[in-house]
């Protein structure tokens, strides 16, 4: 595509389906579409899904083609990455896929109570040394219940097998619901048309020879959270960058 990132960073500004604030506007004011967001943003009743630190967005747009009678909302700070996903949507001709660019540590400014059904978190970083950093943890989970609807459902997909294990720990530790799940996805029977759909970052894990691990839960909203308290072994490639560069 070959533009720079100040050409993006203009396009971004005027695409329609693409919100950016700053966080002065944002503490000083209620956000314009929470808790409307499908009726004012959209202009539907269909129910909301989000993809959370969405990189280039390919997940939150083939979402979106998969799945018309949903709404699709990407969000992450790193504009640049956003773009390429914002402006296949628009080639796309999608009337039913969003980009939110911002901090994810903000998300609740931007969403009312019961207002999305489904979070995807597609190859997060793992932050092995920062729990509270990690969008797993139970106090983003803490976040999540504020917005999302009762029984909600998370989809956690990884290449880190430290990610998936916390995961694993701390859907165990809360007594979540496991829909299903898998340390190995394209050596496994619940491999299926929306699950097979490939990130940026996806595709350089696995030319490494990585496994890519799934799990879906129902977030209940009964109890209170509880951390684990569980060693697990930390990612040995961490050190070649995010990138997948050594």
């Amino acid at each position: 595509m070959g533009k720079n990132k100040l050409s993006k960073f203009a396009d971004l500004n005027t695409y329609e389906h693409v919100v950016q604030i700053s966080y002065k506007k944002l503490v000083a004011e209620e956000f314009k579409y929470k808790g409307k967001w499908s009726e004012a943003f959209f202009g539907n009743n269909n129910p909301i899904i989000l993809e959370l630190g969405c990189g280039k967005g390919e997940y939150t747009v083939q979402l979106a083609s998969h799945y018309p009678e949903y709404n699709f909302i990407g969000l992450d700070i790193k504009g640049a990455r956003m773009w390429v996903g914002a402006t296949q949507g628009i080639e796309k001709g999608l009337k039913n896929v969003g980009f939110l660019r911002t901090n994810i540590e903000n998300i609740g400014l931007f969403f009312g109570p019961e207002e999305v059904s489904e979070i995807w978190l597609t190859f997060s970083d793992p932050q092995m040394k920062k729990t509270r950093k990690r969008l797993s943890a139970t106090n983003f989970i803490e976040k999540y219940r504020q917005f999302m609807v009762p029984n909600g459902i998370i989809h956690l997909k990884t290449d880190s097998n430290f990610m998936y294990r916390y995961t694993e720990a701390m859907v165990a530790e809360n007594q979540f619901e496991v829909i299903r799940k898998t340390d190995d996805l394209y050596n496994s029977p619940i491999l299926d048309e929306v699950l097979s759909i490939k990130t940026y970052y996806e595709r350089q894990w696995l030319d490494r020879g990585l496994s890519i691990k799934y799990l879906g839960f129902h977030l209940s909203h009964q109890e209170p959270l509880r951390e684990p308290d569980v060693e697990i072994e930390k990612d040995p490639y961490r050190s070649f960058g995010r990138e997948g560069k050594e």
